[in-house]
């Protein structure tokens, strides 16, 4: 069960440095440093030509897919981080239980997903540059920076996976809190205080608050006769 706990009041600049400050944003703020690394490498040195054409090969064994792969991975990646940035900027401001979380499974399931895909990419682009011929004279520190920069986003896409994980956790385990926990029938009684070890009463308060009539004549006073 997933709660919905009541935003305390801060101001608009207290709640934006608070959040920059959370665990996911060290994680994510790498994360999209990583990827502009990676398909920006291969974009402005990823393709050469030799002096047979003036085609653009690939400069990971000429393949193509495999700076394509690593393009789309990367690219994705990082529109795929500051969407999730803006996300969890607004987080608290979400007024429905269940969109949040539809968006903490979201951030789950994609983050677990590109952990993966970035697993791949890496092994893909190693695989490609030791099949690659002939070392590139210029592109060849680019390609070496792809490939480096997709094994540090593996571990940074499975912290965030790890971070999100944690948070739907922590969600589903604060079930005390949950809005309907409480009775939906007006007429039914207000939930029990748990009893103390042996020093409180072990009856519980059910009657409503607010409801209570004063009594006007207290005991041992009595209204004076005029």
């Amino acid at each position: 069960m997933w709660t919905l706990m009541a935003p305390i009041p801060v101001s608009a600049s207290q709640q934006f440095w608070e959040r920059l400050q959370k665990p996911s944003w060290f994680c994510q703020r790498p994360a999209v440093v990583f990827a502009i690394v990676v398909f920006g490498a291969i974009i402005n040195e990823g393709y050469l030509n030799d002096d047979r054409a003036s085609v653009l090969h690939c400069i990971f064994n000429e393949n193509e897919s495999a700076c394509n792969y690593g393009i789309a991975i990367g690219l994705i990646a990082f529109l795929a981080c500051v969407f999730f940035l803006v996300v969890d900027l607004y987080f608290q401001q979400i007024s429905s239980v269940k969109d949040r979380k539809r968006v903490v499974l979201v951030d789950l399931g994609f983050s677990g997903f590109w952990s993966f895909l970035w697993f791949v990419g890496f092994c893909f682009l190693a695989n490609q540059w030791q099949q690659t011929a002939v070392s590139p004279k210029t592109g060849a520190d680019a390609a070496r920076a792809a490939i480096a920069f997709s094994f540090f986003s593996i571990i940074t896409w499975v912290a965030l996976t790890l971070k999100a994980l944690h948070r739907y956790q922590l969600g589903t385990d604060m079930s005390l809190f949950a809005p309907d926990q409480f009775a939906t029938d007006p007429n039914a009684g207000y939930p029990g205080y748990p009893t103390g070890s042996g020093v409180e009463s072990t009856e519980t308060y059910q009657s409503p608050p607010f409801t209570e009539t004063l009594d006007t004549s207290p005991k041992g006073y009595q209204v004076p006769a005029y």
